[in-house]
Parts: structure tokens; C-alpha cells; sequence
């Protein structure tokens, strides 16, 4: 930071920028003069076309300091109202224990790790995530599960797809039990509409098996009625369908749970597992399903195999499933799990232990029971929820909001109330004295809270079928009960993962940039973090504000007039903007445009999402520069011209530069009828320099978890918030609650608890800071180019030679030359230190690389001089000096324990563990060697393994 000038220089409103921007000075100068451009502004102007430069800066206010910022967002908090909430819906209260609040919500070394692609280097979050996938395959009674869904209505909806792929299309008809959450229904009656299936919503007793392929049962249902749906499973399965079974995972560990009942698929939300309520996220939720169907679930399966070494190592397991492999025939087109919420959950259950869920699960269960002793509910079989059809509803509000309790209205009159472990017996006692019971509560000691009555157990009034099979065996939630076990557990595996705090993390398309702790700081703020989402819009001002103010800045940013937070994950927005864009043409009798052009290197997920919305996918061609090949474009518009709905475009391309022509590419599509949509995947080379609007763009999602500081949370949380044109907005996504079949998410505003850190990051960088960014990331990535060119060529250059924030190295030829692969080279990269870029993605046997504006000159010479040196290496392979099956590349990584027992190998232990005299300072130690991923697959285990195997 410069010295101050003046007195007002001392307050430094944009001091921020100096903790965020990680060159600038001498040490930007210097790499400049590196790349032979004379200012940062003439970089820009070869690198960004003048014909998309935007003609004035960005209309966002001027940046304040970390504090000023804070206090800011303070105020806007205070807006909200923190009540006692009972609404239930499938969301409860929960007390996150301080133990996981500190050592994993609030720590970067889990909140900043990547999506574990590289598993040698990510061996914690994946333990932590069997753990949860052995939790809820133990509490649902179903063999198998996945690592985590965006959240339960977007389960429900996928979970319809497995039932529809595995049964084929017999009769178009799935019936959904009116015993469903709203929300789930609205998105469940959203994803069919553009799947061709037809929705039947009724009372179980409607339920004509022999007519539908399946059909989405709840139980407990959304009113509190706990059913035992044994019988009615085995109709539909007897008449060739499939049955999935929304459940709760508290109340599976007292009621008989869908396995034990037949289901062939549970899903639901583990957010009551200590992950707040957070306006509706994130959370994560859980699928799990029968071993037949394991291939055809959603998401990421963790799965168990062996190192090089034959030692226990996890991995995510049959990723030819996913989206970016099979693209239009993927499974789904998730990208963003919920990695981060779904370890705190297996955490909540490893810190609890099965006897410490089963304490809380009774308390809720029993406090629940002395509501209904005293208040008299229309079922008198549940868990946790209770309805009343009370004579004065309008009074019952007015009692409710006077003390401060939500509960939940239906539109037919009735009242609901659903506790959690948060509850205690004098909100019992509050609650019936507003449903009108003035001395409700019996066997209350006098002047204080203790219960003198015994417990009356799961009998009478009806509790639906009790569980009786064991739950959480395995020794992991057996362990750690003390906070001493817990801490040191969840320290261990930490140190087995690479994250932001250890080196930089050069991900091409994956911005993996500084996640700042001042943004960080509000997302554990009772005032933003324990409101419900269908909380009343009076105790919620102050998070509308904040998003009303975060919305008008990414519209700004973006060239656009609207945004919509409901998408909880990148390609949840790209599902969510083609869905604008078929509603606003069938609005107007263009619901026959069905077509939509991809760029053969586009993301996985744009296929796969045009594929769930009922479009004919149909590849565009690029040219020999990785640009969209205009004339091939031009041709299938010819070919297809009134049937195409949408382009969908990567800019700056997959490819990593600035196309010249893409207004033409826009105007094309726009003259053709057709309506372009913008993958925001690399917005973070536009911002304050073009943007999407400006281009000819009239959609595009953003990944707040890329380009607005968004962790990534070892695989989630994300944020695909879309924004749109004028005449797109009235067809953004609706509110899910309010029982919409136009929902792409649970809540109305997705993950709203998250974008408090976008809004910080807005809000410190102001309009001049954010562009500054952008202009540092792309001469951060220039620079990494011109550094390593001499040594793997660029695949890809603009015009003038210059790549936009992310690079290309073309490794293609090691692989015949010298048998070297992209894929040694990643694990290598981790004896050094570092997370390999991108791999084989968009090329095959190449490396994407991204720096991001947050790394300094010192961390992007490291990573440089590491690939230097590894190149140094394959050079020694290609001498003979090495051979081409025994050298550092093929045996990477090597571990700790690899290098104390006895050497095999031809080189040194010092070659292979320090190649570089730093390293001795710092070295990260891988903790398994390479993962055998074919094993894996064909023996795919996705539960905890025995503890023997880790002796």
C-alpha cells in the first residue's frame, strides 16, 4: 500500500483491493515489462476485442474498507428478525455444535479445497464424505447413496429420472403423494414438464399403481403424518413401477425407515444435522437407493480402493456417469454437489453417535407428544410435526406473532407445528397457549422446566411402525465423542487435504480465488443464518435488501436487466436459463423451437441441461483456433432456423481467448429467431471490461462460487444465480413455495445464506476493484503463458497472441513420443505442492491453467518453476537418462511412508519428494499413492470400509 498523501488517504476506502489483488507495483511491472507491454491498459486492449470493450465503467458504488463493509451488512442484518420458527416443510432448527461451526464451516482449510478430482490430494473431505454417504445408506435402510444433492426438491426431481430411465417409458404418468413439501412438488411438476411425463398429485388412497411408472411417496408426509407405506410400495412394485420415499433422517432413526419398507429410493435434506437454516441453504441433501440402480443416480458416488501402495484409498467412483464425460447421455447434469454442508452433517453424526441422535430424536419426539396431550391435532401418528384446525386462525396468528413463533398456515385453514431440538418445554408451553390452551403442559415441576413424568415412549397415541435395526455401527460414529477425539479427528483428516491455504490452485474454468474472511465472517450471523426460507417478509427485510442491492450490482455487471438467486449451482442456472428462455417462446407460439446449438467445446453440463429440458442438442464445429466456426454455425441455422431455441456459449471460449466474432455469432442466432444463452463459467475475464448483455447475450448464469468469492467448499456449495434481458424477466423462476410448476430449486432464493459473501466482495472491490480483477487475471494468466511456453506450447491465442485469464498447455505429444500423460503430470505437480490445473478438459491431454487475480508473482514463479522443472524431467525420460515405466512421473505421488520403508526406485528419495530446495520449507505430503480408478469402479464399494483395512 502506497503512503498516504492527505488525511482522507489514511482512511483508504479500497484497501481491500490490496488483499485481494495479489500483484501489483513493482512486481506487476515487472511482468509487463516480461510480456513486452508497457501498462496493464495495453495488455487488456490486445487481449479484449475493442469491438465489445464497454464505453463506460461499470455504474456500482465506490469501494469501503473491510470494516466499513461489515458494519454495513451488520445494519442490513439487523433488518432481520430471528423468530422462534416451527414452520417445518422439511427444515428444522438445529444446533450446529461450536466443535464443527469453528474447525469446519469457519476453516479455509476445509471451506477453500476443490472438487476432489485429484483424490490423492483430497483424502479427508472424501472420508468425511463416506462417512456421510454410510450415514444415510444406515438411517434410510437402502444399500447404496450418493455424496450429496443441491437440496430436496431437486433430489425428488432427479430421483423421477432414475425411476423413468430404469422402468423406460411404459405409460408417461408418476403419481406424487399430496403428502409432499410444496416446494418438492412445484419441482418435481417443473422437471417433467420438459421431460414429457405427466404428474399425478393426490391422497395415497388415489394411487393407481397400474397406471404410472412410479410415483414419489413422503413420510413422514409435509402435515406430520407418519404412514407405514410398506403395502402401497409393494402395489406400484407388483405393477412394475418404482418408488421413491421422501423421509427425514431424524425421524429414521426412531420410525421405520423407506428401506425397511421397500422403497427403491429415499431422498430428503440433512440440514437438521447441524447445517443452518440459512433462508434455505445451502444444505445438503441425500439420495440413496437400491444396488440396482447405483448407476444410475445423480451427483458423486465416494467410492473405496487401493493406492499403488495397496493401501485403503477413496475416490469418486463411476465418473463416466457425469456430465462432463457423457455430456447429453449423463445421468444428470450436476456439476456443484454440496461437499462442504454434507461433511458438517456426517460430522454432526460422528460428533453425536448413534445414542447421542437417538437422545435428541426422542426429546423432539416426546415434546412433540406433550403438545398433542394438550392440544388436541388432527392425526395422532408423528414424529416431530403436528396440524390443528384451530376455530380463529387470525387469532392464533396474532397470539403467534406477538410472542415471536412462526408456525405454518395452510391454505385450507389448518395450522402447523413442527419442533426440533432446539425446543425446550416452555416453547411448548408457548405454542399451546397460541393455538388457544392457556395451562396446557401436565407434569411440569413447579417454577422451572423439569419434566417429573416418565417418558411414554413410541407406543400410544400412534407412533407409525418403530424402527428396530441397529443404526450407526460402524466404529466412526462410535470414536469421537469427546471434543478432544472430535477436533483431532477432523483435524486428521484436514491435513490430508490440499486446499488454498497450502499453494495456489490453477484450475482452468474453475477460478479458484482468494475466498477473503471479512466475506466469510457474515454467513454464521444468527440475523442471516437462522431464518427460515418461508419465514414471513416482515422478519425478512433485511436479507431482501441485501439481495435486492446484489442483484441490481450483477445485473450491472452482466449488461442486463434481471437476476434470479433461485439456481443453487452452475448448471442448475444453465437448467434454469433455457427454462426462461422455452417459457418466454411458448408464451409466444414458439414452443416448437426445440433446437439447441452447442460449440463442440463446451462445458459437459450445457449438453446435459439442454437434454433435461427436452431440446435436440445439435454441435457446432470450432476452427483450427478453438474459435466457434462461424460457418458452420451459419449452416445449422440454415438447417434448423425455426426450430432453434437457443445457442449456448462459453465467453472468453472453453478455449481461453476472446472469439472476434462473437456479436456476429449473436446477431446470427438472434436473426434465426433464436435466443443466445452465456455460460458464465468465465466471467471472471469480463467483468468491468465487457459483459454478456453488452456482447448479444440474452441469458447467462454466474457462478458466484467462481468469479464472487464463493468457496467451493471441497465440492459445494455453489451458486448459478441467472440474469436476463428485459423480456425474459417475467419468466424467471417463481417462488417454489407457493406451489409454482416453474421452480428449479427448494427455495425462493436458492442458497440465500452465501450471498452475503458476494455481496462483501461487491461491495469492498466497488466497480473500480472488480475490474481491476478481471484486468489482473488475465495478466496473471499472460503471464504464466509466456513463462512456460518455451516449455509446453499454448494451445490456443487470440489475435494477438494473448489468452484471456486461463491457458492451454499442449502436453498431446509426450503420451506416443515418451509415454508421459497429461495425468502423470498432475500427480507429479503434487510432489511439488500443487493441485494440477485442468485435465484433458476442454482438450484431451492438455492442462488448463487459471491463476485468478489473488496469487502473487511469487506463487505464480513457484508454479512455474515447478512445471520447469517437471519438464526437466520428461526431458530426462526422453534422453534415456530415465526409463519410461520407473521415473518420478509414473510413481507420483510419493508419500511419507513411501519414502521410510525401503527405496525401489531408480532415483532418489530426494528427487522424488524435494525436486526443489523450497519444498523443504513447506511440503505438503500427499497421504495415499496413485489410486487404482478402475479397480474402483469394478468393485464399487461406497460405504465405510471395515476398521481392519486401516490397521
Amino acid at each position: 500500500m502506497a503512503l498516504a498523501a492527505t488525511l482522507d488517504d489514511l482512511f483508504a476506502p479500497d484497501e481491500f483491493h490490496a488483499r485481494h489483488l495479489g500483484v501489483s507495483g513493482a512486481d506487476e511491472a515487472a511482468m509487463l515489462t516480461a510480456l513486452g507491454v508497457p501498462t496493464r491498459a495495453e495488455l487488456v486492449r490486445q487481449t479484449v476485442p475493442d469491438s465489445i470493450r464497454l464505453p463506460q465503467p461499470l455504474k456500482m458504488p465506490s469501494p469501503i474498507s473491510e470494516a466499513d463493509a461489515l458494519a454495513e451488512l451488520r445494519a442490513m442484518a439487523n433488518g432481520n428478525r430471528v423468530c422462534r420458527s416451527y414452520i417445518g416443510a422439511g427444515y428444522a432448527n438445529t444446533l450446529v455444535p461450536e466443535a464443527i461451526r469453528r474447525n469446519v464451516l469457519e476453516n479455509p482449510g476445509w471451506y477453500t479445497a476443490y472438487t476432489p478430482y485429484q483424490a490423492e490430494v483430497a483424502q479427508g473431505r472424501l472420508e468425511a464424505l463416506l462417512n456421510f454417504q454410510q450415514m444415510v445408506i444406515d438411517l434410510t435402510g437402502l444399500p447404496v447413496a450418493n455424496a450429496s444433492l443441491l437440496d430436496e426438491a431437486t433430489a425428488a426431481a432427479e430421483a423421477m429420472a432414475v425411476i423413468r430411465r430404469a422402468n423406460g417409458a411404459v405409460t408417461n404418468r408418476y403419481f406424487v403423494d399430496a403428502g409432499t413439501h410444496p416446494q418438492v412438488i412445484a419441482v418435481i411438476r417443473t422437471r417433467a414438464l420438459w421431460m414429457g411425463i405427466e404428474i399425478v398429485v393426490g391422497p395415497l388412497k388415489e394411487l393407481d399403481a397400474a397406471s404410472v411408472f412410479g410415483a414419489h411417496l413422503q413420510n413422514p408426509a409435509t402435515d406430520g403424518e407418519v404412514r407405514d407405506l410398506t403395502s402401497i410400495i409393494a402395489s406400484v412394485q407388483s405393477a412394475g413401477g418404482k418408488v421413491c420415499v421422501g423421509t427425514d433422517l431424524l425421524a429414521c432413526v426412531l420410525l421405520k425407515p423407506p428401506g425397511e419398507m421397500g422403497a427403491d429410493i429415499a431422498v430428503g435434506n440433512s440440514q437438521r444435522f447441524g447445517v443452518p437454516l440459512g433462508f434455505g441453504g445451502p444444505h445438503a441433501a441425500f439420495i440413496s437407493a437400491k444396488q440396482d440402480l447405483v448407476r444410475l443416480l445423480p451427483g458423486r458416488i465416494i467410492g473405496v480402493s487401493k493406492d499403488a501402495a495397496g493401501n485403503v484409498a477413496y475416490r469418486m467412483s463411476l465418473q463416466t456417469r457425469e456430465q462432463h464425460i457423457r455430456r447429453d447421455k449423463a445421468t444428470s447434469n450436476i456439476c456443484t454437489a454440496q461437499a462442504l454442508l454434507a461433511n458438517m452433517a456426517s460430522f454432526y453424526a460422528v460428533y453425536h453417535g448413534p445414542a447421542g441422535l437417538k437422545w435428541i430424536a426422542t426429546r423432539v419426539h416426546e415434546l412433540t407428544k406433550l403438545l398433542a396431550e394438550s392440544v388436541k391435532p388432527l392425526h395422532d401418528s408423528y414424529f416431530d410435526t403436528l396440524v390443528f384446525a384451530p376455530k380463529d386462525v387470525s387469532a392464533v396468528r396474532a397470539r403467534a406473532e406477538a410472542k415471536g413463533i412462526n408456525l405454518r398456515y395452510f391454505a385450507d385453514g389448518r395450522v402447523g407445528v413442527t419442533f426440533d431440538e432446539t425446543v425446550k418445554v416452555q416453547d411448548v408451553q408457548d405454542v399451546a397457549e397460541v393455538l388457544g390452551e392457556p395451562n396446557p403442559v401436565r407434569g411440569r415441576a413447579s417454577g422451572g422446566e423439569r419434566l417429573t413424568r416418565p417418558l411414554t415412549g413410541f407406543g400410544s397415541p400412534g407412533f407409525g411402525s418403530p424402527r428396530t435395526t441397529p443404526i450407526l455401527a460402524h466404529a466412526v460414529f462410535n470414536s469421537f465423542h469427546t471434543e478432544t477425539e472430535f477436533v483431532r479427528y477432523v483435524k486428521r483428516l484436514e491435513n490430508r487435504d490440499l486446499s488454498l491455504v497450502h499453494s495456489m490452485i490453477p484450475l482452468g474454468s474453475c477460478t479458484m480465488k482468494l475466498n477473503a474472511a471479512s466475506e466469510m465472517a457474515p454467513v454464521t450471523w444468527p440475523e442471516f443464518a437462522n431464518i427460515h426460507p418461508f419465514a414471513p417478509d416482515t422478519q425478512t427485510a433485511g436479507y431482501r435488501t441485501m439481495l435486492a442491492q446484489l442483484g441490481n450490482w450483477l445485473a450491472e455487471i452482466c449488461g442486463l436487466h434481471a437476476v434470479s438467486f433461485q439456481p443453487n449451482s452452475g448448471a442448475q442456472g444453465e437448467y434454469a436459463g433455457l427454462m426462461t428462455i422455452r417459457n418466454f417462446q411458448r408464451s409466444r407460439d414458439e414452443g416448437h423451437r426445440d433446437v439447441c446449438l452447442i460449440p463442440i467445446s463446451a462445458h459437459g453440463t450445457n449438453p446435459a441441461s439442454a437434454q433435461m429440458m427436452g431440446l435436440t442438442i445439435v454441435p457446432v464445429a470450432c476452427d483450427a483456433k478453438g474459435n466457434v466456426d462461424v460457418e458452420n454455425l451459419k449452416a445449422k441455422l440454415a438447417e434448423h432456423g425455426p426450430k432453434v431455441a437457443a445457442l449456448m456459449v462459453t465467453y472468453p471460449s472453453t478455449h481461453g481467448v476472446f472469439e472476434e466474432r462473437i456479436r456476429e455469432i449473436c446477431d446470427a442466432v438472434h436473426a434465426a429467431g433464436g435466443q443466445v444463452y452465456m455460460d458464465g463459467a468465465n466471467l471472471n475475464a469480463q467483468v468491468g471490461l465487457t459483459s454478456p448483455g453488452f456482447i448479444g447475450a440474452d441469458v447467462c448464469h454466474m457462478n458466484l462460487h467462481k468469479t464472487f468469492c464463493i468457496p467451493h467448499g471441497g465440492g459445494g456449495p455453489g451458486m448459478g444465480p441467472i440474469a436476463v434481458a428485459k423480456h425474459l424477466a417475467p419468466f424467471l423462476p417463481a417462488d417454489p413455495f407457493a406451489g409454482t410448476d416453474n421452480a428449479v430449486s427448494s427455495a425462493a432464493y436458492g442458497s440465500a445464506l452465501i450471498t452475503t459473501i458476494s455481496w462483501m466482495y461487491c461491495r469492498m472491490m466497488g466497480g473500480d476493484g472488480v475490474t481491476a480483477a478481471t484486468e489482473i487475471a488475465i495478466l496473471n494468466a499472460n503471464y504464466i503463458a509466456h513463462r512456460l511456453k518455451p516449455y509446453f506450447p499454448i494451445l490456443y491465442t487470440g489475435d494477438h497472441g494473448r489468452v484471456a485469464h486461463e491457458c492451454i498447455l499442449d502436453l498431446r505429444n509426450l503420451k506416443a513420443e515418451i509415454g508421459i500423460t497429461a495425468e502423470d503430470i498432475a500427480k507429479r505437480l503434487m510432489d511439488y505442492g500443487f493441485h494440477a490445473p485442468t485435465v484433458s478438459f476442454p482438450v484431451v491431454e492438455t492442462m488448463m491453467v487459471e491463476p485468478t487475480e489473488s496469487e502473487s508473482k511469487a506463487e505464480l514463479d513457484r508454479f512455474c518453476d515447478a512445471m520447469i522443472a517437471i519438464h526437466g524431467e520428461i526431458e530426462k525420460v526422453r534422453s534415456g537418462d530415465w526409463s519410461r515405466t520407473a521415473n518420478p512421473l509414473k510413481n507420483a505421488p510419493h508419500t511419507a511412508g513411501e519414502v521410510v520403508g525401503d527405496w525401489p526406485h531408480p532415483y532418489s528419495r530426494e528427487v522424488a519428494v524435494y525436486p526443489l530446495p523450497w519444498l523443504r520449507a513447506a511440503k505438503f505430503w500427499p497421504h495415499v499413492k496413485r489410486i487404482d480408478n478402475v479397480g474402483g469402479d469394478r468393485n464399487l464399494i461406497c460405504t465405510c470400509p471395515p476398521m481392519a483395512e486401516y490397521a
